[in-house]
């Protein structure tokens, strides 16, 4: 599975409602579908789009179908969107790092114009 298919199959609003229903656990289509404004069937179409993007699986219970968050997946579209993450961080250690820099530089001007670049400080007797 690619994080693409799952982020194409999780951009219908109403494919991701039947997706939320997913998160306590497994559900048969009639009772994923219950309070949705679509009809089992097109619960059953998105179900099958899900599962195309490996973040549905189903097992077959006697004559239902129960439908499940597949977590190899949903692992798959996590590594994708923590990515982002850790780009974020390192762009924002890298700012931190340079306003540290300036901070010091800054410091360092207002030292030499005071004059005490290399006096060391003296307490008071």
């Amino acid at each position: 599975m690619t994080y693409a298919s799952a982020l194409i199959a999780l951009a219908d609003p109403t494919r991701r409602a039947v997706f939320d229903r997913l998160r306590r656990g497994p559900r048969s289509v009639a009772e994923i579908a219950a309070g949705l404004p679509v009809s089992r069937p097109a619960v059953s179409q998105h179900l099958r789009a899900l599962k195309q993007a490996r973040l549905v699986r189903f097992e077959r219970q006697g004559t239902q179908n129960l439908y499940a968050v597949n977590p190899a997946g949903l692992a798959a579209l996590r590594a994708y969107l923590d990515s982002f993450w850790d780009d974020v961080l390192a762009q924002f250690a890298l700012a931190a790092e340079e306003m540290e820099g300036e901070a010091d530089a800054k410091r360092k001007r207002r030292n030499t114009r005071s004059g005490a670049k290399d006096r060391p400080r003296q307490g008071r007797r």
